[in-house]
Parts: C-alpha cells; sequence; structure tokens
C-alpha cells in the first residue's frame, strides 16, 4: 500500500511530467499534471488513445472547481454538493487552466473528485489537478488493482501508487451538466436512481450525444477473448454448443444457474449482489482472458441500480472489433 514517501514521491513525477497510476474508488488511472499539454499527450501515447477523446480532470474538492471549469449551473453545484467526493463526473464549460489537449478539443471539461484516500492525498500534495483515464490500453480491459497496471502498462508509467483493490469497479457516471436539464452520458458508480432522488426528475440516457466523452467507443472494456451476449436462460446452452465446436468458451454463469451442469473451460459463477458484481466486473474478464478463453458467453442484468453499468460495460466489450 502506498505510503506517505510514495504519495510525495508520485507528486513529484507528477510535477516535472511524468505519469503516475492512481488508485480512485472506481478504477486506477494513469495520471498527468492537468495543465501541462506534453505530459497530457504522454497519456494518449502510451494508451493508444485518439486524441479526440477527452480526459477527466480530477480535482481535490468542489471548492477547487474555479479555474477548471467556465461557470457552475445550479443543479451541477448540487450534484457535487451530493455527491463528492465520489463516482460522478460532471461535464461542464471549459475554463483557463485546462488546456485543449486534455479535452479533445472540447470546450467543455470533465471533472470529479475521486473518493479515495490514497487519491485525495496525492491531490492535495500535487496541488493542482490530474487528468486520468483507466491505466490500461484504450479499449480494453479496465484495471482495479496495481497489479493489473503494471502488467498492462509496464515502463510505460514512471509510478504506480498502490492503494489496493478499487471498491467500485466501474468507471464513475458522466452527467452533461452544461446546462440546467443534464442527462446521463455515461452510466456507472452513482446510479440513475440515486441521480433522479437528488434532482427530483427523471434523467435522460441518451444514445447518442453531441458531448463527446470516455467510454462511447462501441467496442470498449474489452477483453481478449471475444464476448458473446445471449438472453440469461440460453448462457448455458450457447456456452456448451461453441465449447463442441472447437472454442476454449468461458462463462460468466447468472447466479439462477449456479447448480446447472456446464461442460466449458472456465466459469465464473456471478455475485446476487449487483454491487459484488460491479466491483468484480473487470477481474473476471481478466480471469478468462488468462484461463486462455477466446470467448466469453455472457448474459445482461436487470438495467436499475449498478446493473445499467456492468449493461453498458458488457455491451461495449461485445461490441464490433476494429479491423486491422
Amino acid at each position: 500500500m502506498a505510503t506517505t514517501s510514495d504519495i510525495e514521491k508520485a507528486a513529484g513525477v507528477l510535477r516535472a511530467g511524468g505519469l503516475v497510476a492512481l488508485p480512485t474508488e472506481t478504477v486506477y488511472g494513469l495520471g498527468a499534471n492537468a495543465e501541462d499539454p506534453a505530459a497530457v499527450a504522454r497519456i494518449f501515447q502510451v494508451k493508444g488513445r485518439p486524441p479526440s477523446h477527452p480526459l477527466i480532470v480530477h480535482i481535490g474538492g468542489g471548492e477547487q472547481l474555479d479555474g477548471w471549469v467556465g461557470d457552475v449551473p445550479a443543479t451541477a453545484r448540487l450534484l457535487a454538493e451530493r455527491f463528492w467526493p465520489g463516482p460522478l463526473t460532471l461535464v461542464l464549460r471549459r475554463g483557463s487552466r485546462v488546456p485543449l489537449e486534455a479535452t479533445g478539443g472540447l470546450e467543455t471539461v470533465a471533472v470529479r473528485v475521486p473518493d479515495h484516500p490514497v487519491a485525495l492525498a496525492l491531490l492535495s500534495a500535487f496541488g493542482g489537478g490530474v487528468t486520468a483515464p483507466s491505466a490500461n490500453r484504450f479499449g480494453q480491459v479496465s484495471p482495479t488493482t496495481a497489479d493489473h497496471v503494471r502488467a498492462e502498462l509496464g515502463d510505460g508509467v514512471d509510478f504506480v501508487l498502490d492503494g489496493g483493490p478499487c471498491e467500485v469497479g466501474v468507471e464513475s457516471t458522466i452527467v452533461d451538466a452544461t446546462g440546467e436539464m443534464p442527462s446521463i452520458l455515461r452510466p456507472g458508480g452513482v446510479t440513475r436512481e440515486d441521480l433522479e432522488a437528488v434532482l427530483g426528475r427523471p434523467l435522460a440516457l441518451p444514445s447518442t450525444s453531441p458531448v463527446r466523452v470516455p467510454g462511447q467507443h462501441p467496442y470498449h472494456y474489452a477483453p481478449r477473448a471475444r464476448v458473446v451476449l445471449v438472453e440469461p436462460e440460453k448462457v448455458v446452452a450457447e456456452a456448451q454448443l461453441a465449447q463442441e465446436l472447437g472454442h476454449r468458451v468461458g462463462i460468466l454463469l447468472p447466479p439462477a444457474f449456479a447448480d446447472a451442469p456446464v461442460k466449458a473451460h472456465a466459469v465464473v459463477p456471478l455475485p446476487v449482489s449487483l454491487t459484488a458484481y460491479a466491483h468484480g466486473l473487470y477481474g473476471y474478464l481478466r480471469e478468462l482472458d488468462q484461463q486462455g478463453c477466446d470467448l466469453i458467453v455472457a448474459s445482461l442484468p436487470a438495467e436499475e441500480g449498478l446493473g445499467l453499468a456492468i449493461v453498458n460495460r458488457l455491451r461495449r466489450a461485445a461490441g464490433p472489433r476494429p479491423t486491422a
């Protein structure tokens, strides 16, 4: 686990233009000084991320918004007061401190306050904002432990802060808060139900948005194995058929079928709790990759609570793969 000395060293790396992998409550981020265009550019290079894809700026508290954003509508302020620190990202008008390199050239910026003691200690020691997308290669499974970061990015990261396993396990919810009618651009660790309870009205979840934000690519969060989504009652039969056809099949097995006899290369029994499922999702996908599966059969949970974020991640993991 990260010590005070580790945090001070990481802050020095950021000041020098280096990259630091840092833990948050959602996933591990690949961090750079948000005001250093050259350091921000290194994030895109290390991840293999298209430069048009915006990054999230992490700050130490809602009181630090001045300069990072142009203005804070009343609705955005209400959400920040209720959910920060926490897994909620707000999209607002870009402030003067944010270079266009961090926003993909947009005049909006995504910003949040992470709810992790190591991340908050680093932000305090550094004294500025940190851009930090997930610390993995673009489009692949997000890391939820420091070992995941080291295995995937190696010496592309100048320093790794180990804060233990991430508590939430999926990325933050992104809300477009540029106006008085917010909408969810990416479901995540704060549920739609919790947001609506605070706002007192339904929130839209548009299939497309003019605002570009992280996680909108149709193929994302993906393991090496191809992911196939079927109805829950067809998971076992689909997996067994694929296994008979010569695939090394991994199954994300729904709780209702935990006692079913399954012929597959590897089986991950899923927990009943959606909170536990979200916490373990990326670890399950990595585990099936490590066991040599070339096909993963899964079904979608109900789109309620954290199930909405899980559905989003699985659909993108199963999305059309880029051609070489």
